[in-house]
This record gives C-alpha cells, structure tokens and sequence, in this order.
C-alpha cells in the first residue's frame, strides 16, 4: 500500500462528506481529490516530475494539504520548510534537498529578496493565501491544469521530506517512506480512538513531522480544519467555528491557551480529543491542563521526525485514571510524568553504552523498531550509520521503563548534566521547580565550571505578577532533590528561546550563559 491507493481507497468510501473546512469554503472528498488531481498535473506543468522533491513554504491551510498530496499522486516528494527560518537557514535546506521548484505563500516571497535566496528566484511558484480567498492566480492555474493518472510508488521509496530541528547544529533531511507514514498513522488512529465524525485541526505547523498525526483522522475519512498561526484566541475560536473534535497540541500551546483571559467563555463543547506531544509538561502543568477540559480525552505521546512520527501514546482512559489517584494522593511522579507505552506496532527498550539491554526501570538509551521508521538521512550515510544499528533506531533519548511498561523520559543524552561526576537529568529537576507557584517555565541547563566541570544553571521564567528569589528557589528544591542536583545559578527572563513547534532550545542558552 502506498499513499496514492491510501487516498483513492478514502475518496471511494466518504466521497459526499466533507473533507475539508475552511472560513471561505469546503470541500467533499470528491472535490478535494479533483483538485489533488489538478494540484498534480498543476506540478507537472511547472516541471515537477516523480521522483522529484519540491518546497513548500507556507502557514498552515488547506492548499498546503492539496499540494502535498498533488506531490504524492504524481510521484514526487514533497519538502515543506519551516517559514520561521532566517533565508541562510533555508537556503542549504533547499540545496541539500535539490528542490528546483518553490511553492511559497506570498507573506513570505520577501525572504527570496535576500542575497542567499536570490538565486532561487526563478524557481518560486507564488500561491497566495494558504487558507481563504486570496490565491486567485493559484486557483485560475489550478482550474487550467489538467488532472493527470494517478502514479503507484514502490510502498518504500520516499514519500516526505521532513527537514530536524536544527537546534544543535545542520539539520538533516529524514526520508519517510509511504510505509512508515501509512503504518505509523494506522497505529496512532487504532491508538487514540480517530473517528470520521471528529473534524480534526491542525493547530501544530505542517512543516512539522507532529503534522503527520494527522493521518491518523485522514485515513478514516474525517474533516480537516487549518489553523495559519496559532494563537490562544485564534485557536479557541477556531474550535468553536469548525466544531473541531480532535487536536494534537505540544504543552506551550496549551498553557498559553488555559492561562489565556479568552478561555473562561469559550465554546468546547464539540471537542473530544485534545492530544499533547514534542515536549514534555511538567506533572503541575498536565493538572491545571486536565481540570481546564474536563470532558475531553486527554492524551500524552512521544515520537520523533525519524518515526513518522509516533512511538508512544498514554491511553486517556488510563491517563484519566492516574491523573486522578496524582489527585488524589498529591503525588506527582510516577505515571503521571511518564509519555506512555509503545505504540501497537513499535518495540521499545533501553540500552547501555555497549548497545546491551538494561533491565526493568534502569536508565539507559531508548531505541526503537518497527515498520515506521525512516530509512535515514539524505545524504548523510554516516549520521545514518550512527542512527540506525542492527534494525534498531537510537532515539538519543535518555530513558527508563518500568515494570508496567510505562516509557519515562529523563534527557536527551546531549542535555544530560555532569557536575562533580554525578549525572543530573534535567528534567527532573525542572519538574520540582514547576512546583514552585511563582514559577511559569523552568529550564536546567549545564554550564562550565572550572571545579566540577559542569554546574547546574536554571533559567526561569516567573508567572505574571509573580515573584521568587534565587534563596527560595533553592530552599523549594531542598525539600525534593539530592545537594548535588540543585542549581547554582538563576536567569530571571521574559520569554524563553523555543522551536516553531515549542521546544525550548536549551543549545541557545547554553551558548547564551557559557561566559556568563
């Protein structure tokens, strides 16, 4: 199975019902595949051939989704780029990827202005507005194009291009196959519970592999909904609007939006699945986020670019469950703090150093294995030597299981803090401080020190109106950590530095507080 019989095979069973939503005008998903089908011989017009890979730069909306799948139905690969990055980020990301031709939104054709984009001019295709009615040179081309056969990709050849993060250094370009798309999203939808009659929004950015869980509802033939850029206010009435039954969220997304004055009136009432993932949320934060939606299917996963991208999910009924003993006891470890439990179709362990398997709730690196997982990097044999071992993905992460299953993650093995010789994981002690009631966001990072080689360095961002010292800090640390885990040092600031996807990018304050 590829993607391009994936959709035919979704057309031929919810052809009359609705498959996208938007402001200005829907579409059944017999109109939606006449314009995939446009939207291809649209590409093959422009010179985008199978095989090919293109860009595209652009807000969240439905002529994003129409063109993706354009890509596939033709047999090309589609390269969405992350419109947040500065134009010498983009530029070796379009080399790299070989994209001649550019699909790019007009808010962002002044980036193609800039001398390490310039060259490419040639190759930009303007398309207007993502979502609404300002695309009527998209949409007079798409009406002039004519539909072409459908292709049938070999099931393992490429079928995304999706660009990491970039936060330590290149980013590198992870092949995705139809299969590890179709197979991941078959298990995430039988996971989360995907219905036809939940319309779904995608509220985290397409560029984004946490896009691709929307595949789980676009398999049963639910209605998709688009939101440009995301805001509390935005977001919420978005819902309302749409009647949108399903999201998947990361934890910035949904703190903003339950701390935001717009919540208190807002219209829920159509919401049944709110999902969270990409990063973790302190135990406090997961709370506040479960009596702010009391009647919705709460649900935690963890997964990566290079898994298509999901590998655990936290059933809601058992996350409800242990929600409520956390309480009820006022424990906050545990279950509580862990992403879940694999996937139907993953296998998970930890390993030492050796590659050995460690046992039951031992800390070590999580690997992974299963039909979802990418092939490797673009161009970069090496990196996927090192990633890719004996069938077995090394997340990178730092993690442990315990004897019920449950995945807990502690660090990435990058951020893992040696002071004194003592291994600090930061999330740990990031946890104790979201306790803290004056405390918004904490994150720990490691700095140099001439003693211990690394010291621990807290960077806080303090509720509104709040206020707390670096003694009190300390002292509500005491209560809950060893001596050797307790910051030694404090930053006090407005805003931290995250991801278009909401990861703080704890490189940047590293390279921030280095010398400090």
């Amino acid at each position: 199975m590829n993607l391009v019989r994936a959709f035919q095979s979704i057309v031929r069973h919810h052809a009359p019902f609705p498959a996208i939503r938007d402001d200005h005008r829907s579409f059944t998903w017999r109109e939606f595949a006449e314009r995939v089908q446009r939207a291809a011989g649209m590409l093959a017009k422009a010179g985008v051939g199978p095989g090919d890979r293109f860009a595209i730069l652009s807000r969240n909306g439905f002529r994003v989704e129409e063109l993706k799948w354009g890509g596939h139905w033709l047999g090309a690969v589609p390269v969405p780029v992350n419109f947040r990055l500065a134009p010498t980020e983009i530029a070796p990301i379009l080399d790299d990827a070989q994209c001649a031709h550019l699909f790019v939104e007009n808010p962002f054709l002044a980036l193609f202005e800039h001398p390490a984009l310039a060259a490419r001019r040639a190759g930009v295709i303007a398309f207007g507005n993502a979502s609404g009615a300002d695309a009527s040179a998209y949409e007079a081309a798409l009406a002039e194009a004519d539909p072409v056969a459908a292709a049938d990709p070999d099931p393992d050849s490429d079928a995304l291009l999706l660009y990491t993060g970039g936060t330590t250094g290149r980013s590198k370009g992870v092949r995705l196959s139809h299969t590890n798309i179709l197979t991941n999203a078959a298990a995430f939808g039988l996971g989360v519970g995907a219905r036809r009659d939940q319309v779904y929004l995608h509220a985290a950015p397409m560029f984004h592999s946490a896009d691709l869980l929307a595949m789980g509802w676009f398999l049963q033939g639910a209605t998709q909904c688009y939101l440009p850029l995301f805001s509390p206010t935005a977001f919420l009435e978005t819902i309302r609007r749409h009647r949108v039954g399903a999201v998947v969220t990361v934890p910035t997304m949904l703190i903003g939006t339950i701390t935001d004055p717009a919540f208190a009136g807002a219209d829920l009432s159509s919401l049944r699945v709110l999902i969270y993932g990409a990063a973790p949320m302190a135990a406090e934060w997961i709370l506040r986020v479960a009596e702010a939606f009391p009647s919705v299917d709460l649900l935690n996963c963890y997964g990566l670019t290079e898994t298509a991208p999901d590998l655990t999910i936290f059933n809601a009924s058992e996350f409800r469950a242990v929600i409520a003993k956390a309480r009820a006891t006022g424990e906050r470890g545990g279950p509580l703090t862990s992403v879940g439990k694999p996937n139907i179709l993953n296998e998970l362990k930890v390993v030492d150093g050796q590659g050995r398997e460690r046992g039951v709730g031992e800390v070590g690196e999580l690997i992974a294995r299963g039909p979802n997982i990418t092939k490797g990097y673009l161009g970069l044999p090496e990196e996927t030597a090192k990633a890719l071992r004996g069938g077995w993905l090394y997340t990178g992460d730092i993690a442990r299981i315990d004897e019920a299953g449950y995945v807990y993650l502690l660090d990435r093995a990058k951020d893992l803090i040696i002071t004194g010789g003592e291994n600090v994981y930061s999330s740990e002690v990031e946890g104790v401080l979201a306790r803290h009631p004056a405390v918004q966001e904490a994150v720990i990072i490691g700095v140099p020190d001439p003693r211990l080689g690394e010291t621990i360095m807290a960077v806080i961002v303090l509720r509104a109106g709040a206020t707390a010292s670096e003694d009190e800090l300390t002292r509500h640390c005491r209560q809950s950590l060893g001596g050797y885990k307790i910051p030694r040092r404090y930053a006090f600031v407005e805003a931290l530095p995250k991801s278009a996807l909401g990861k703080v990018l704890k490189n940047t304050l590293r390279q921030t507080y280095a010398g400090a």
